[in-house]
């Protein structure tokens, strides 16, 4: 077993989100046009974003109670960050409903983490087509901002400009900073979505040891389509702006791989978060001077491919910067640095962040990833025990985390990640690593898109197949590939089945569930 603990970081506990804000506040003045905006006409300044946190809060308390999970279904805009934050700030725990997930999804969510009202929009239920979904999930109350906004009355007006809006620390609860913040539900990647409980300190921590080995600050521009129900959209995509000063531009849809690039170039953007499947989408879409703004791009959720890298650094001059984190770690766990950037790792541990690497049987080349620090969550809710939490414990002993990751260490500290363990097969006998095979489909045909999933088979405990959007790709490609490659040719796909394209989950990753399920009904 290896211990690594990283270097220390200047981290102020006692913040809350909304104390943050207040803070930023006052550290860049109130009147700072242009500090954030989204698809809406017009910008918001610090001032602008104090009012709309503390309207939408005192709103919010009018149809829940202190304590109260409250879910929050809404797009990628500044007014529902200010939901979040004004829900948080009044007591209450906004619970992130990812509204890709469908209505069984989101119900699900809801029953685990113990919601009965959601806070949404009409407007954008008819744009994003969710009116229907809606509608199925009748055992839930649904609050519309709408009819909400209509009941902030002449006292509230009174209360916002003759008070809060000038002492908002007064104006609201005393901040707890071991209270939650937020609750995030995991991708569901894996079955039934688990939800994970941030508490303001574990936010505010990873937001700290983001800006330790990352100056960000007035003078960037960030871009986030990235939706805020996932947590690097959230954390990274718009807490580490709102702390540090940066502008931000809030877009709605990752999807829209056209406009992305146009709009990164018209507000002139300096740094974006990403997957790797959505920025190779946008390197496909995008002129030549598209991205000539961009100075820090951080890929994350998945693993970068090399053709990714290799595209963004001849046509846009832009070196990606792989990451790493998992939402129980709020979630950035390590990262690579502009200068100290080592392709095929995922960077060094943020500071404060100690791990653990515990063996594996069959897996010699990695141990399964055990972590602690300040930005970890404060624990689960399980579907099993709706709004019981369960605190972090894992092999490595209570107040740590499994990531179910294969990780390795090198010497100078570099993480590089081997993939789930989850996502390994048991091939005659062998762990093989599913992301191995995609890299040796992707070797074979880069322009394409793959991805692996296994199915039991009695002859040899489990069959390899490969989904790919290549149809003139051959098991004899794959061989050759995986020759150049050094890997063993037990990890060749024993099937291939051509699909016009991956399916994905709202947070841009390939959701393997689905895939597997057509794998097993092929």
């Amino acid at each position: 077993m290896t211990h690594h603990a990283a270097a220390a970081f200047d981290y102020q506990p006692g913040e809350t989100l909304f104390s943050a804000l207040v803070s930023a506040l006052q550290r860049f003045g109130r009147n700072t046009p242009g500090q954030w905006e989204d698809q809406k006409p017009g910008a918001y300044s610090y001032g602008d974003l104090l009012k709309m946190t503390l309207a939408l809060g005192r709103l919010a308390s009018k149809v829940s109670v202190p304590g109260e999970h409250v879910g929050v279904l809404m797009p990628n805009m500044v007014s529902s960050v200010s939901l979040l934050i004004g829900l948080s700030a009044f007591g209450r725990v906004p619970c992130m409903l990812n509204y890709t997930a469908g209505s069984d999804g989101m119900l699900s969510a809801c029953q685990t983490a113990r919601v009965k009202t959601v806070l949404t929009s009409r407007l954008f239920l008819a744009k994003a087509g969710l009116v229907e979904q809606v509608e199925a999930m009748r055992e839930l109350r649904f609050v519309y901002l709408e009819d909400l906004r209509k009941q902030f009355s002449l006292v509230d007006k009174a209360w916002l400009m003759g008070f809060a809006y000038w002492l908002p620390l007064a104006a609201t609860p005393k901040p707890e900073p071991e209270a939650p913040a937020v609750v995030m539900f995991t991708s569901g990647s894996e079955g039934k979505p688990k939800a994970v409980v941030l508490s303001h300190r574990a936010l505010l921590a990873n937001v700290a040891q983001a800006m330790a080995v990352f100056p960000f600050g007035p003078s960037d521009c960030v871009f986030n389509a990235l939706p805020i129900f996932h947590s690097l959209g959230l954390t990274a995509g718009t807490l580490i702006p709102l702390v540090s000063g940066a502008r931000l531009v809030m877009y709605t849809s990752p999807l829209h791989f056209k406009v992305v690039p146009e709009m990164v170039r018209e507000k002139r953007c300096s740094v974006m978060f990403g997957t790797s499947t959505f920025l190779h989408h946008y390197a496909r879409h995008a002129q030549a001077d598209d991205f000539k703004t961009m100075k820090i791009v951080v890929a994350g959720a998945e693993k970068l491919a090399d053709s990714v890298r290799q595209t963004w650094l001849e046509r846009f001059g832009v070196e990606i910067l792989e990451g790493y984190g998992v939402t129980e770690t709020a979630p950035v766990l390590a990262v690579n640095l502009p200068g100290e950037n080592r392709p095929g790792s995922v960077g060094r541990l943020m500071p404060g962040i100690e791990a653990k690497l515990l063996p594996v049987a069959g897996i010699d080349d990695g141990a399964e990833l055990h972590v602690r620090g300040p930005n970890l969550m404060s624990g689960y809710y399980r579907h099993a025990a709706p709004g019981v939490l369960e605190p972090p414990s894992s092999a490595a002993g209570d107040g740590w985390h499994n990531t179910g990751d294969v990780a390795a260490l090198d010497a100078d500290g570099f993480v590089s990640i081997k993939g789930r363990l989850k996502r390994f097969a048991k091939v005659a006998g062998e762990m093989v690593s599913l992301e191995v095979v995609e890299a040796i489909a992707r070797a074979a045909s880069g322009e394409a898109t793959h991805a692996a999933t296994c199915v039991s088979d009695p002859a040899r405990g489990e069959l390899i197949v490969l989904f790919t959007t290549d149809p003139a790709l051959t098991r004899d490609q794959l061989a050759v590939a995986a020759r150049s490659l050094g890997s063993p040719e037990i990890a060749l796909p024993k099937r291939i089945i051509v699909v016009e394209s991956l399916p994905l989950l709202g947070t841009g990753k390939i959701d393997y569930m689905r895939l597997k399920a057509l794998a097993e009904a092929a």
